[in-house]
């Protein structure tokens, strides 16, 4: 099964033991926002890439799903 990039942000933030809200003040994003991602109805931007990936150490080809 392939994941789409919101279960993956999902999963990082679970495996983290974060709430949303915890990791919209992280990143500096709103609850919603990180809802919206992991559901896939918010396309995030390259600055929100780049944000989520630093965090959770992961690379952008992991999070789009590129080999």
């Amino acid at each position: 099964m392939i994941l789409t990039f919101g279960e993956k942000v999902k999963n990082l933030r679970e495996d983290a033991n974060l709430t949303q809200t915890q990791l919209g003040e992280i990143l500096n994003m709103t609850q919603r926002k990180i809802s919206y991602i992991e559901r896939n109805q918010y396309e995030p931007s390259i600055q929100d890439l780049i944000q989520i990936c630093t965090f959770f150490n992961v690379s952008s080809d992991y999070l789009i799903g590129l080999k």
